[in-house]
């Protein structure tokens, strides 16, 4: 059996867990053992491709202490003819016949029939090119169906239009190009608390991207995302995605071969140059070689701010140094058992400085185990390293806020706050009484596009510091911006991935620095007019 040059262990592998390599060579060397079935390579061994292993290794060879697999969930994104459906149907033959599992149930599911039995048809041809399997297997054609007796098991083909999906025990889940999926009933129907009573499950997502930001793919598409560049945490899940970026050159050879692991072997480079070539003279084209070539999700609502900007901003901050300082704040009040923020601030006092951005955040105290099983994302981290406060109880407890700020107004020069109309009327009512001036500040266009379309400019310029903090930094990379016909913008929070709300408020603070940074001078808004980015 051929080895991995260089294997090494996943990323996101736990702590606790650890590689075991006689349990991923089982593997690898089983799915060796399969036979190509189409094409030039028609008969030849299976010999897997370099990202294929890794994947399998990931998969099968990180083991929890108990023994049993930490990845339960893998979503594999990559570009057509890479070898998708051999690599699927090679797993779910394993899950079949080599897992051990007495009267395993193994799904192949994709959304029209047609789709459910590509893997399937696949995996037929492998037993039969294998004795031993063949030996084992019986195929049942009529049925969508192969039937391992040592183990009395069975591989069933499924799709969204076939009828009596209810009371499946999954042991094994391949689904093929969810992409195509129109709604997310029949893949709710398959993996939500199918696999309860199964010790070593194992969802396998392969697909290309897609092009509806609103279906399914694209939300585990996000989630894979958010994973790999470290906004959420779940160790079930194994993300694994192949694909170029929205600002990479569509036309770049060096572009196809990030995008295509398989470049070279399953995919013919000069069948892909032709591809690019006519999508050039032909420009609608362009979308569907992104799509299908290059794994872009070609409609995909780009998140507002580009990261890399926004942390090029991640100067230092030192509260102390900013005692007495005058600022700005913008408060955004969440409902009780959500996300409440407060933002400062504090604008430049010479052309050579920078705004400064104090922000804070709080959460319920005895929701905060849930929210990190839940959202994945690591609140009970961020609390500890001091980046997110608790309040007492299972909501927002508004009166310790309302004092914390106060105790804010010592130490700074807050002149005004700016608060959203809904929702914070009382609060703010309250801070009126502790001698704190509030303004009301609407959410539509005509409050927060002035602001909105000035944060970008002052990122740009690299004018803004927020030393890094990564509560803001996971709300700015949640964004959505909605964009009016006159060309006004505005965040979007039903739209937006996850909570935006210390956008929310920094950018309503910055508004009210900005418009009284200079009252001699008047507002930047007035002296320069409307931003059109």
């Amino acid at each position: 059996m051929r080895k991995l040059k260089r294997y090494t262990p996943s990323k996101f592998m736990l702590p606790t867990s650890h590689y075991d390599s006689d349990e991923a060579d089982f593997v690898v060397g089983f799915i060796e053992q399969l036979k190509h079935t189409k094409g030039e390579f028609y008969k030849r061994p299976f010999e897997l491709i370099d990202w294929q292993e890794q994947i399998i290794r990931d998969i099968f060879g990180t083991l929890k202490p108990d023994g049993t697999r930490q990845f339960t969930t893998a979503y594999i994104e990559i570009s057509k003819k890479s070898g998708k459906s051999e690599l699927a149907a090679a797993v779910a033959l394993y899950m079949l016949c080599a897992d051990g599992e007495q009267r395993a149930e193994v799904y192949g599911c994709a959304a029209d029939r047609d789709q459910a039995s590509l893997v399937f048809d696949v995996a037929c041809d492998m037993v039969r090119l294998c004795p031993a399997l063949g030996k084992r297997c019986e195929i049942r054609p009529s049925r969508k169906a192969i039937h391992f007796k040592p183990t009395n098991s069975v591989y069933r083909a499924l799709s969204a239009d076939v009828a009596g999906k209810s009371g499946v025990n999954v042991s094994a889940l391949v689904f093929d190009e969810l992409w195509v999926q129109r709604d997310r009933k029949f893949f709710d129907m398959m993996t939500k608390g199918t696999s309860d009573a199964r010790k070593n499950p194992l969802h396998f997502i392969i697909t290309t991207a897609g092009n509806d930001t609103n279906s399914i793919c694209y939300e585990l598409h996000q989630k894979a995302m958010d994973i790999i560049e470290g906004r959420k945490v779940d160790p079930t899940f194994y993300p694994v995605i192949y694909g170029a970026d929205t600002d990479d050159d569509w036309t770049d050879p060096k572009v196809w071969e990030k995008a295509n692991p398989s470049l070279g072997i399953t995919i013919d480079v000069g069948k892909v140059k032709a591809a690019c070539e006519s999508a050039k003279q032909n420009p609608g084209e362009e979308n569907a070689f992104r799509q299908l070539r290059l794994n872009q999700w070609v409609k995909q609502s780009v998140r507002w701010m580009p990261m890399e900007r926004w942390d090029k901003c991640a100067f230092a901050v030192n509260e102390n140094e900013l005692e007495g300082r005058v600022c700005y704040g913008g408060l955004d009040l969440s409902s009780t058992t959500d996300i409440t923020a407060f933002a400062l601030v504090f604008p430049p006092r010479s052309d050579d400085e920078k705004y400064i951005i104090l922000p804070f955040f709080w959460v319920p105290e005895e929701t905060l185990e849930l929210r990190v099983r839940r959202d994945h994302v690591p609140y009970d981290v961020w609390e500890r390293q001091g980046y997110l406060k608790t309040t007492e109880g299972n909501v927002v407890h508004y009166g310790y806020i309302e004092k914390f700020i106060e105790a804010l107004g010592k130490k700074y020069n807050i002149r005004e706050i700016a608060f959203d109309r809904w929702g914070a009327v009382q609060m703010a009512q309250n801070l009126e009484g502790m001698g704190f001036t509030v303004a009301a500040f609407g959410q539509g266009y005509k409050d927060m596009s002035p602001p909105t379309k000035e944060l970008m400019k002052l990122t740009l310029e690299q004018k803004i510091a927020h030393g890094g903090h990564p509560v803001l930094r996971w709300n700015m990379d949640n964004i959505f911006i909605r964009t009016d016909p006159a060309g006004n913008i505005k965040p979007d929070k039903e739209k937006s991935t996850e909570k935006i709300d210390g956008v929310i408020a920094m950018i309503m603070a910055l508004d009210r620095a900005i418009r009284n940074k200079d009252t001699i001078e008047g507002s930047v808004y007035d002296r320069r007019g409307m931003l059109f980015i």
